[in-house]
């Protein structure tokens, strides 16, 4: 899944629901563990919280995996193809939200899912496993955006930053455990019981779930699909494949890897557009600036993380569980963070932005350090990510918020996948694009190599700042910094 989580904060001047009435006659609001969100609370939570351990224990392990599987070749392609594949399963599910029943679109989002991780469990070789992390994009990136219009059918729009506060949560065990467990279980017993433990996961959950939901209901538009839905999935899928095209160029040579990485990337561009707000990429005030920021952010922190470890155990001569302390205590920083801001709403979001980016900065800039500098110890490393988790984590759950807040019943679904596409194509685009400079600055060889993707990286978390203002949909709501 792509990041359904580490959520928390409502949107400043978007009108809220009014407080659910309860037995009594009083007015009140029901919290999030009440007897009648209880147990759909409870399997999101779970749900969450493993695809957390999938996230943070597949970037842990990955240099494991690659070096068992002799796919060395493949070691970028792995992260970039399935947040490639997810755009697809996002802008389906959008769909399918919005016209059906989220409920459905969950369940069978999870199946395959399900499916996609078995395939990785028991994969002979690199290209089983990379199909199967294709796979379990697709689904994770429909799983994703069934969650946010599940959260939005069923609770009202005053628990919203509650229930993104809970997702956050979700990730704190796993920040703590995750990566170190995932370590220890590869240079134990095998990486592959930590897929096939994670698949016995979701089903108890799903066990949870599938009950708990059936008050959610469709919308009343059941047409079937049209001419427009069709363009929309066509165009995910050639985004997709442009991203795949990018990835697939860092292994080439010659003019293909400067050429080719252009045009795809021009292709993406265009026909990302239709499937976007209006204005996103010329980061229009409201929601189209929410979507940009949070792809700029989003694609800063995830494609920068991937190569944390990778430093760590090829030039610092970490273990994998040692490399997986700095992923950890970026994961604790973001969900921390991400609880704090809620405690302070008068944090502005504009302001809470422009520090958040920071942090971010800061962590990235320890990253170009550390690869510069062979003598810089490891806790530089650790507690530079931290910076970087506790920076995504003051704005992420703000900017989610914000896109719910500025959504319709009619759009939720639409305005759902609009973020996580976002926010899965510049991943896809970044991840792709550093696979490309890596390459060619030498890969694992040299140590010029990690700086450059970490400047990369610090470029983008720059657009960021700029874009941080534009995310309040009028500039009187700018608060002064």
């Amino acid at each position: 899944m792509t990041s359904p989580h580490r959520e928390n904060a409502l949107p400043d001047a978007v009108p809220t629901a009014a407080s659910e009435r309860l037995s009594g006659g009083s007015v009140r609001e029901a919290g999030v563990l009440s007897s009648r969100y209880r147990w759909v609370s409870v399997g999101l939570f779970l749900l969450v919280m493993l695809d957390a351990f999938v996230a943070l224990g597949v970037t842990t392990i990955m240099p494991t995996v690659s070096r068992e599987l002799d796919g060395a070749g493949l070691y970028a392609f792995a992260f970039a193809g399935p947040v490639a594949v997810s755009v697809v399963g996002m802008v389906a599910a959008g769909i399918w939200c919005d016209r059906w029943n989220p409920r459905s679109a969950l369940v069978i989002s999870v199946a395959i899912f399900t499916a996609g991780l078995t395939v990785i469990a028991l994969a002979p070789n690199m290209v089983a496993f990379v199909g199967g992390r294709l796979v379990h994009g697709l689904a994770g990136g429909a799983v994703t955006v069934a969650l946010y219009v599940v959260v939005a059918r069923i609770y009202p729009q005053t628990l919203h930053a509650k229930v993104f506060a809970a997702f956050a949560t979700a990730w704190v065990i796993p920040s703590l455990i995750g990566p170190v467990a995932a370590g220890v279980l590869a240079e134990t017993i095998g990486w592959r019981w930590i897929f096939l433990g994670v698949v016995t996961l979701v089903i108890l959950a799903m066990l949870i779930v599938v009950p708990a939901m059936r008050a959610v209901r469709g919308t009343a538009n059941h047409s079937p699909i049209g001419r427009a839905e069709v363009v929309r999935i066509g165009l995910a899928v050639v985004v997709a494949a442009a991203a795949l095209v990018i990835a697939v160029a860092a292994e080439m040579r010659g003019p293909i890897q400067s050429i080719g990485p252009i045009v795809a990337a021009a292709i993406v561009l265009i026909a990302l557009r239709p499937l976007m707000p209006a204005g996103t990429l010329r980061a229009r005030r409201g929601l189209p600036s929410v979507v940009l920021l949070r792809a700029l952010l989003t694609a800063t922190f995830l494609a920068a993380e991937v190569y944390v470890p990778l430093l760590l155990i090829t030039h610092y001569g970490a273990s994998a569980a040692l490399a997986g302390l700095a992923l950890t205590a970026g994961g604790l920083s973001w969900s921390a963070a991400s609880w704090m801001q809620g405690r302070f709403p008068q944090i502005g979001h504009v302001l809470a932005a422009r520090i958040g980016a920071t942090g971010l900065t800061v962590g990235v800039g320890s990253l170009v350090i550390a690869s510069l500098m062979s003598a810089t110890p490891v806790v530089v490393v650790v507690i530079g990510w931290t910076f970087a988790g506790a920076g995504i984590g003051l704005i992420y759950p703000r900017l989610g918020a914000l896109a719910l807040g500025y959504s319709t019943a009619d759009n939720q679904g639409f305005n759902s996948s609009a973020l996580t596409i976002g926010e899965a194509t510049a991943s896809a685009l970044a991840l792709a694009s550093m696979a490309v400079v890596f390459s060619a600055f030498g890969g694992t060889d040299t140590s010029t190599s990690f700086a450059a993707v970490f400047a990369l990286a610090g470029a983008l978390c720059a657009l960021g700042w700029l874009c941080s203002p534009r995310i309040a949909a009028r500039p009187e709501l700018t608060p002064p910094l």
